[in-house]
């Protein structure tokens, strides 16, 4: 999706024009700013079409600009931020970041989550089918194939699967996917999704002990890769 628009949300000027620059590059549009309050101004003025952001702000957290944005949007939030704990994670994740990359990070790497992203807004918004591997699952017909032979799931496992679809790219939390699937009372309960994860791939995984699609976050939650 070149020629999408990306704003930039970090307070360190060297780290927005190295940025800036790799993007220009790839065919995005940039925009910048240096503050929670830029950057609010800058998502509700002229919406990107993605943004990047770093969690530690001179006048706030991105963690509360990610909070303040969702409210209105849904747009693609990447967190890029030094604070590398689980629970720095599940913050930026749980107030509605599609994805976390811990600094410093590989250039290369944050503009494939950027691709990603923005491919997950674009599949959204056409026809509900999102494929990974040899398995298409069709969110209109809530029906599982797998190189073309219908694959059974139990209604659970295939709440788990649609959530990670729907989302595909995005690091959904154990809370996000506990309270979407079973409910807020169940959001303690990760045995849950461990349990329905490893029979997911066992019937979706070439190779079950080494998942290249269904993604363990570690600390965090799962993944749904589409990209390989």
């Amino acid at each position: 999706m070149t020629g999408a628009r990306v704003l930039v949300v970090d307070d360190e000027t060297q780290i927005v024009r190295g940025l800036s620059a790799a993007l220009r590059a790839a065919g995005y549009e940039v925009a910048s700013a240096g503050s929670a309050e830029e950057a609010i101004r800058a998502f509700a003025v002229r919406p990107p079409n993605a943004a990047i952001l770093d969690l530690v702000l001179p006048d706030g957290s991105g963690v509360d600009v990610c909070r303040s944005v969702r409210e209105w949007t849904d747009l693609p939030i990447i967190v890029v931020s030094a604070l590398d704990t689980e629970v720095d994670k599940i913050a930026g994740l749980d107030a509605g970041a599609d994805d976390y990359v811990t600094k410093p990070y590989a250039v290369g790497e944050l503009l494939a989550r950027v691709r990603a992203a923005l491919r997950r807004v674009t599949i959204r918004g056409a026809t509900p089918v999102v494929t990974f591997g040899d398995v298409e699952v069709s969110l209109a017909l809530r029906e599982v194939r797998r190189a073309g032979e219908r694959v059974h799931l139990t209604p659970l496992e295939y709440e788990l699967l649609a959530q990670l679809a729907g989302h595909a790219g995005r690091v959904l939390t154990h809370a996000t996917l506990l309270r979407a699937i079973w409910g807020p009372q169940y959001i303690n309960e990760t045995h849950y999704l461990r349990v329905h994860m490893a029979t997911l791939r066992q019937k979706l995984e070439a190779e079950v002990g080494r998942p290249r699609y269904l993604v363990t976050e570690t600390g965090v939650g799962y993944r749904l890769r589409t990209d390989e």
